[in-house]
């Protein structure tokens, strides 16, 4: 299939089909080679104030990854969805302190953290990205909203190798990542 034709709301269909070929256990299992190579990340290694985000079944397992991170010393900040067009941050204290969204994903409880600018690398989740950086994302615009205030900090995406495409659809409003992990290679 030529997914160069494929409108957004296509594509995201697709790859909603693509990911049901595989178990939860399976992508956990996939996401291992994938969250590993995030750990040898320079830009990870040197950072302090990190956003990640706790994965749905369907999305690079990020659960062990987040309490590692938080247990070597790093400050840890999960996205929080406050409204159908917003999302803000929150501190990871533990893994007791969540509550379960209207998406179900487990979300941190606490205040909102705003110092964007502290932030040196984020972690970001897509349905799709392609060879030029580009992200496809649900669908509701949360991170493409969010990622212009990390100015300072080192964009990462990560998928599995069936979400990396030759081209996405693209908008002016559409954020790049800096860099994107797809393998474990």
């Amino acid at each position: 299939m030529d997914m160069k034709q494929l409108d957004k709301k296509s594509l995201r269909k697709e790859m909603r089909m693509r990911k049901k070929q595989y178990s939860t256990e399976e992508l956990i299992k996939e996401s291992h080679p994938l969250i590993q190579r995030v750990l040898d990340h320079p830009h990870l290694q040197n950072a302090k104030t990190i956003l990640l985000y706790n994965s749905l079944p369907d999305e690079v397992y990020t659960h062990d990854l987040i309490r590692q991170l938080h247990n070597e010393g790093k400050t840890i900040l999960l996205p929080v969805v406050i409204s159908d067009t917003e999302m803000e941050l929150r501190l990871y204290k533990d893994s007791e302190s969540f509550e379960t969204s209207s998406y179900g994903i487990l979300e941190p409880t606490g205040e909102a953290f705003t110092d964007f600018s502290s932030i040196e690398f984020a972690l970001i989740p897509g349905m799709a990205f392609d060879d030029e950086c580009n992200r496809l994302g649900r669908g509701k615009g949360y991170y493409d909203r969010f990622l212009p205030l990390l100015k300072e900090a080192y964009k990462l995406g990560i998928c599995f190798p069936f979400q990396l495409l030759k081209n996405i659809p693209a908008e002016e409003t559409d954020i790049k990542v800096d860099e994107c992990i797809s393998s474990g290679l």
